[in-house]
């Protein structure tokens, strides 16, 4: 089908402005900018949460130093199943302020805490510095179940783009290392395979918001050393056995460059046991899912992952 209408006039107005004036900053100016420039995007475009009972940012100490977790508790009664969350941004952009509305709206719609975790970036810090943020934060969840009002047999991972392959990565690392024990993992839009060459990629790698240019940007941030994206731990497709991994839902987006290679790491869950959902979202466009505001076709996106993390955690 078509591009979903008001996703077009979306992709309009970005193509016709061109190139951005910070485009030739260092990343560390240029990732200021984005940020500031897009935190009024993000609120207009995204629904307001539903109600929380608390959110708290907290310190978890991890190697050479801490890094940053949003804490949202719903409202209910604990214990309370827990998703550990990882915004997007190619590696090296995005914080927790930008995925904020919906780790909210959906601590309040799955009645879960929602750990949003604010990893260290490439280029500063490169692979596996940010892999191992997240692993730390997840077994930082784990051990401070009981604290949090968690129920430590129902810990989700999950995440968009770059956040949806370290979602897939934290997966592998928990298998691997013993722990701990993951329940589901959630894959949005995500990025699994460093070799850029599926066929969404070539047809949809300029026009539609994300390009191919900035995934090899990405790609060379967060893996300067080329060998570093054969590895599994940075580039799930790459790895050998994917059994044993926790059940999983892919969504994908018909126009993303990323689609194929999204849909191809969930074919091959599927094909080693692994119970895995994949959905593609015809008309979408890679991130259609935080414009909620806006797009019906987000919304129901957003109602599916309510509706698939409430069947994993029941």
């Amino acid at each position: 089908m078509p591009v979903d209408p008001t996703i077009q006039r979306i992709l309009d107005s970005v193509n016709s402005r061109g190139a951005t004036e910070w485009s030739g900053l260092p990343p560390a100016e240029r990732r200021e900018q984005m940020r500031e420039a897009t935190r009024p995007l993000f609120e207009e475009m995204c629904q307001e949460p539903g109600a929380v009972a608390d959110v708290t940012d907290r310190r978890v100490t991890v190697t050479d130093g801490e890094i940053g977790v949003r804490v949202c508790t719903p409202l209910a009664a604990p214990p309370f199943p827990a998703l550990v969350y990882f915004h997007g941004g190619a590696f090296w952009l995005g914080d927790v302020d930008q995925t904020d509305r919906a780790c909210r709206d959906l601590s309040h719609r799955v009645g879960a805490v929602v750990v949003s975790v604010d990893y260290r970036l490439a280029p500063e810090h490169p692979f596996p510095i940010p892999l191992e943020d997240c692993f730390a934060a997840t077994v930082w969840t784990a051990e401070h179940a009981s604290e949090l009002g968690i129920d430590g047999t129902h810990l989700a991972v999950g995440g968009g783009s770059a956040g949806g392959n370290l979602a897939a990565a934290v997966a592998l690392l928990a298998r691997d290392r013993g722990r701990p024990p993951i329940c589901f993992q959630w894959l949005d839009i995500p990025v699994t395979d460093s070799r850029l060459d599926t066929d969404s990629m070539r047809a949809f790698g300029e026009g539609y918001l994300l390009t191919k240019a900035a995934m090899l940007e990405g790609w060379e941030y967060y893996a300067p050393d080329p060998a570093d994206r054969a590895n599994p731990y940075a580039s799930p497709m790459h790895a050998t056995d994917l059994s044993g991994l926790p059940p999983a839902l892919v969504t994908t987006a018909e126009y993303d460059p990323l689609r194929d290679e999204g849909e191809a790491y969930g074919r091959r869950l599927t094909e080693v046991g692994v119970s895995t959902t994949i959905r593609r979202y015809d008309g979408g466009i890679h991130g259609f899912g935080a414009f909620t505001a806006i797009l019906p076709l987000a919304r129901q996106h957003r109602d599916d992952v309510v509706a698939a993390l409430r069947a994993a955690f029941e």
